[in-house]
């Protein structure tokens, strides 16, 4: 999500640099370098992928062998990729019948259009995060992984347990690259056991 009053910084240079959309693929590169949610040969889905820097950066990852599938209301702004396919749609919108096949990650950057207001803010940024552990459940294979970002609230930790409870190993994480006055987090999910 693009802020207006977000000055020129480190990572928004970098990723211009590198033919990023936008700064916030560095977020997903620190997560995917310590936790090691996708590899070549993957299959992953990105849910809120505009403009579509980490849809670029899971192409990269993946090779021609993957495939990373984005999801969002708005189009991505990158080139054709082979390996990239998009379905422009609202997550509320989305069936399982949408997907063919199984994935082996699930990530989130889902954010919601800010109101000013916190409280409504993170409620709206949790119902999304909801959606999105939702989502995995329906369509992550067995021994999966879930990335999926959270404002931290009264209830984050209530979610952080939910998510728990379906996966060997589950982490909070703040890369470096969220900003220092966001209430942002990543809760990340490897090994999921299926149902």
């Amino acid at each position: 999500m693009y802020r207006k009053d977000r000055k020129q910084d480190s990572y928004t240079t970098l990723a211009q640099k590198q033919g990023y959309p936008a700064r916030s693929v560095y977020k997903l590169k620190e997560i995917n370098e310590k936790y090691k949610i996708i590899k070549g040969g993957d299959r992953v889905l990105d849910l809120g992928s505009s403009p579509g820097s980490w849809l670029l950066y899971i192409s990269q990852k993946v090779g021609s062998m993957g495939k990373a599938v984005g999801v969002d209301t708005k189009d991505v702004k990158i080139t054709d990729d082979p390996n990239i396919s998009f379905i422009k749609k609202d997550v509320f919108d989305l069936k399982e019948y949408d997907f063919k096949e199984k994935f082996r990650a699930v990530v989130s950057d889902l954010a919601p259009k800010t109101s000013g207001l916190k409280l409504v803010d993170t409620d709206k940024s949790l119902e999304l995060a909801e959606k999105s552990f939702e989502i995995a459940m329906s369509v992550l294979e067995t021994g999966g992984n879930f990335v999926c970002k959270v404002f931290e609230n009264e209830s984050s930790r209530e979610f952080f347990n939910k998510v728990e409870e379906h996966f060997d190993f589950v982490k909070r994480f703040r890369p470096k690259a969220v900003i220092s006055a966001s209430k942002e987090f990543y809760i990340i999910g490897k090994g999921f056991k299926g149902f």
